[in-house]
């Protein structure tokens, strides 16, 4: 590290939020970190349990196998770090929950591997308001999805980007402009999902860093305009075998079916579907984003209903005939990746355990069909608020499991507490609407 020219390392753990913290230390000190010199006092953090100023702190163990130089500035190396309190994992840390799930799986002879879609909004502010990183965006209309002039525009954000991913491994396969004006999206290798998890917090910080150098900011804000698309961030995830490493998601004849394992897994989670919703869809800005069309001009390409299909994106699920994954397109740009993993993961190995059917899967679009179509194919209403979907985490067998009694009832209390503040806003539309007319 020291001929790398590295100076300070970062030993992170992250809030509920995913947001990372840690104490920074110098080179110099690594040996003593990683013995677990660094202490938090993580009870005057967002959503991460109660431990007050009369009790003990957690320490912090860094996982050295996963350290990552910055390649914006090599003078700082980040590592995740697992929690422990009194000799123990703390049950209240993201990346412990996920770390259970992993060793769930690994249990049962899989390994799981995920591919993350992230998308983000890239703008500046003006006197006028938020205007796009380009602001020619604002003046192309529905044609700038995918628009290759527009992407090119975009290099002082995206070049560096992809150099900066691409140095540390990530293998970056394509990456474009998306509909939103300023909105962009990456595809790269997956990984376990360990891994990938580690690799998001770091992407955040990333997309942040090239973004101040524009006078920008990146945001993950999954609906931060009323009248453009939503940022999602598709969770792509299959199990494969722990021996050989193949994908226990492909039908054994080698077509491009999926094998029954695959529609176990679907299966658990859409019976968990509504509890997911609270951990990958975690903020009240997330359920505006699950609309046809809102007050776009155009379809959102959003999922709005709790089922499967094959190409079908109109829908929470989707097991793509170009791929052996099973894509949960109702994670969003402000998941925790650690918890919204953890849930997924925890859903679907009880679908398996359990052996659950999900069905025929639906592959027309449920955007055209009628309220009388819609019933015929049953209850597929997704929550159409975060109450809703905490609501169903409550209660939900699965959740509980996967966060931990502790975690859960902390998540729980912090985010009805958020929802609840939201229900307490006035907002600039209630007055513009109401004000005067009433």
């Amino acid at each position: 590290l020291a001929d790398r020219g590295v100076e300070f390392v970062f030993g992170f753990y992250v809030d509920v939020h995913g947001v990372p913290k840690s104490k920074c230390v110098p080179l110099a000190s690594l040996p003593a970190m990683a013995a677990g010199s660094e202490l938090y006092t993580v009870g005057a953090l967002e959503g991460m349990g109660e431990l007050g100023p009369h009790e003990d702190e957690c320490q912090g163990l860094p996982d050295l196998d996963r350290m990552i130089v910055l390649p914006w500035d090599e003078r700082f190396a980040v590592v995740p770090a697992e929690l422990h309190l009194h000799g123990r994992p703390y049950e209240q840390d993201s990346r412990n929950a996920l770390l259970r799930q992993v060793a769930a799986a690994r249990e049962l002879g899989l390994v799981a591997n995920v591919g993350i879609e992230p998308e983000l909004y890239v703008i500046r502010q003006t006197p006028q308001g938020w205007a796009p990183l380009v602001p020619s965006d604002r003046d192309n209309g529905p044609t700038r999805g995918y628009d290759l002039e527009a992407t090119m525009l975009a290099e002082p954000f995206l070049g560096p980007m992809v150099e900066y991913m691409n140095r540390l491994g990530w293998g970056v396969y394509s990456f474009d402009h998306e509909g939103g004006d300023g909105q962009y999206e990456f595809n790269f290798r997956y990984a376990d999902a360990l891994t990938m998890a580690d690799r998001m917090v770091v992407f955040r910080l990333m997309a942040k860093h090239v973004a101040r150098q524009l006078g920008c900011i990146a945001t993950f804000m999954p609906k931060p305009f009323q009248d453009d698309f939503g940022s999602a961030s598709h969770l792509n995830i299959s199990l494969a075998d722990a021996d050989s490493g193949a994908n226990l998601f492909a039908h054994p004849d080698g077509s491009a079916r999926y094998s029954q394992l695959a529609h176990q897994f679907t299966a658990g989670v859409l019976a968990h579907a509504d509890a997911i919703s609270a951990v990958v869809s975690p903020t009240v800005n997330s359920y505006k984003r699950f609309t046809s069309k809102g007050f776009m001009d155009e379809i959102s390409w959003a999922p709005v209903h709790r089922a499967y299909g094959e190409n079908n994106r109109t829908l929470m699920c989707r097991l793509p005939v170009n791929r052996h994954c099973l894509e949960v397109r109702t994670a969003d740009s402000a998941m925790n990746y650690y918890l919204g993993m953890a849930m997924v993961l925890g859903a679907g190995l009880d679908g398996i355990r359990r052996e659950l059917d999900p069905g025929e899967p639906i592959n027309q679009d449920t955007y055209q069909l009628s309220p009388e179509e819609l019933e015929k194919l049953g209850d597929l209403a997704l929550p159409h608020s975060l109450t809703q979907a905490l609501d169903a985490f409550e209660t939900d067998t699965t959740a509980i499991e996967v966060f931990g009694p502790d975690f859960h009832h902390t998540y729980l209390t912090y985010k009805r507490q958020e929802a609840h503040e939201y229900n307490a806003v006035v907002t600039d539309w209630e007055t513009h609407k109401y004000l005067r007319m009433i």
